[in-house]
């Protein structure tokens, strides 16, 4: 499994608006500036998550984005299901609409598939954007 930019940058401006949880809305062109992510692209990877009800934004002159929910509330896995769609290895293992392929009930390697994928799910699923932050906090104290 491949992640895109879309995956990899929305967890980046996620755990940034993680890390600033509880205060005012971030603005765009400030994750932008601290993630490396291009504002227009982050743009449109915000869209994504508002409608996923991960984010919701604030307009006006001190406006931005922030988190929807508290940082131990959001996984590493509803980022990535919002912005790259169900997780899987290939498409039988799909978590949503898996596609059944004519070996699909005595094909071995799909056994081998879901066995990664469920691996893949329940470490993503397990990982909070609070631990994230917690992580960096612990690796600045060493």
């Amino acid at each position: 499994m491949k992640l895109s930019t879309k995956g990899r940058y929305g967890l980046k401006a996620m755990y940034d608006l993680a890390l600033n949880y509880g205060d005012e809305p971030v603005s765009l062109k400030s994750i932008a500036e601290r993630q490396g992510i291009s504002e227009n692209y982050l743009e449109q990877l915000m869209a994504n998550l508002r409608k996923a009800g991960l984010v919701r934004s604030i307009r006006g002159a001190y406006g931005g984005y922030l988190l929807s929910r508290e940082p131990s509330k959001i996984t590493v896995g509803d980022v990535l299901r919002a912005l790259e769609g169900p997780i899987g290895l290939v498409d039988c293992v799909l978590e949503q609409d898996a596609v059944k392929c004519l070996k699909y009930e005595n094909c071995i390697t799909r056994t081998v598939w879901e066995k990664i994928s469920d691996s893949i799910v329940k470490t993503i699923d397990s990982i909070t954007l609070q631990d994230m932050c917690n992580n960096t906090k612990n690796n600045s104290e060493t």
